[in-house]
């Protein structure tokens, strides 16, 4: 069949990538589904750093691929051997696809899927393979490749069964779009990595999309107080209206000398993460989510950490095994606990995609999220690209 998506043609293009255009939104060719796979008709996907990170080359993936990670949509097909999913329900992505089998499945969210990882950075599906194609007059020949096993900036999908986790009718597009990763990846670094007991401080430093997840998440829990670190002020004030103690820019939380026995990491990038480690406290836990380009190092004094009994902790996807986390974060949003709405800065079309990169990149967005026509995404009409 025929969809239409965003597909990275270029790595590296200088910015502003509203002028040089990456991203080309064009019209592709989807193969029908496979045994154990599904045709998805997408109605939200949300633009996060790790698309961003494709196209300016800091995390090195093949092209032509069409991007996009972050999405919900409707099942429209379902291929042989599916049986536990029905036509019309709604489906999150979950980026990191599970086995069930390998030695990481097996780790409880702590490992990553090793076939789902190598698929992935093949820019394959999970059973192996490519189900998309350029389509007669789009430039593109040959096939395109699948971004994390998703390929969400795109009308339709095909995608493995277990890439993901149905949810409920009422949990509407954008919020099921925004469990799928910014949920997840910060709600778990601070759930299922940093694990704070009652009266522990959470401190997070990188208030993006991610953290800003992992900031409601911790405010959610109501153990202690919640401390948001961002350089950009639109960013610390937003932290406080949902629910942050207090907000610090970088500097000024060194100054004071700030420690918590939780801090997560959500920027991306080695001051943060060197930031991160100089506010832990003594006996307490690092919690890095940020993916920084693989050239970048940052500087830190062992021996505090030994001396300290610090830990620091890599949490990829927030250690997430996606089944079972994600329809917690929507019961949590079901019951008022986790406001996932307010994550969300701005909603574009896929022809604003590459404008969506610069917001990104300006550090502007919290989360925008695309939207697709159909009877329950809203008009995608561009809102404020402020972040705030």
């Amino acid at each position: 069949m025929r969809a239409r998506g965003a597909v990275l043609v270029e790595i590296g293009r200088e910015r502003p990538y509203a002028s040089s255009r990456p991203i080309e939104v064009v019209d592709v060719e989807l193969d029908p589904p496979g045994p154990g796979e599904l045709l998805v008709r997408m109605e939200a996907a949300g633009v996060c750093h790790s698309d961003l990170s494709v196209v300016d080359g800091n995390r090195v993936r093949p092209v032509p691929m069409l991007l996009g990670h972050e999405a919900c949509g409707r099942v429209e097909q379902v291929g042989d051997g599916v049986d536990d999913l029905a036509v019309g329900q709604r489906v999150v992505m979950a980026f990191l696809p599970r086995c069930g089998e390998c030695a990481g499945c097996r780790s409880d969210g702590r490992l990553p899927c090793t076939p789902g990882s190598a698929a992935n950075n093949a820019g394959e599906l999970l059973g192996g393979g490519r189900r998309l194609h350029g389509a007669d007059g789009s430039g593109l020949s040959g096939e395109l490749h699948h971004h994390l096993g998703v390929s969400g900036f795109a009308t339709h999908a095909v995608v493995d069964r277990r890439s993901v986790v149905p949810v409920d009718d009422d949990v509407p597009p954008e919020v099921a779009a925004v469990l799928g990763c910014a949920v997840l990846t910060g709600g778990g670094a601070v759930l299922n990595a940093g694990k704070p007991a009652q009266g522990d401080t959470v401190v997070v430093v990188g208030l993006g999309g991610v953290g800003m997840a992992a900031l409601i998440t911790a405010v959610s829990l109501g153990l202690g107080d919640v401390i948001g670190v961002d350089a950009v002020p639109e960013k610390l004030a937003r932290a406080r209206e949902l629910g942050a103690t207090a907000v610090h820019t970088p500097a000024e939380a060194l100054e004071a000398g700030l420690k918590a026995p939780v801090v997560v990491e959500a920027a991306g990038n080695a001051r943060a993460f060197e930031t991160a480690v100089a506010l832990t406290g003594v006996g307490g836990t690092t919690v890095t989510v940020g993916l920084p380009a693989p050239t970048a190092e940052a500087t830190i004094r062992p021996l505090g950490i030994t001396a300290e009994a610090r830990t620091i902790v890599g949490s990829y996807l927030g250690s997430a095994v996606p089944a079972r986390d994600i329809p917690t974060y929507a019961q949590m949003w079901r019951e008022g606990r986790l406001p996932v709405d307010a994550l969300i800065s701005s909603r574009t079309t896929l022809d604003g995609i590459n404008e969506a990169m610069d917001a990104l990149a300006d550090g502007r967005a919290v989360r925008q999220v695309v939207l697709f026509d159909g009877p329950e995404s809203g008009s995608g009409s561009t809102g404020g690209g402020s972040g705030a």
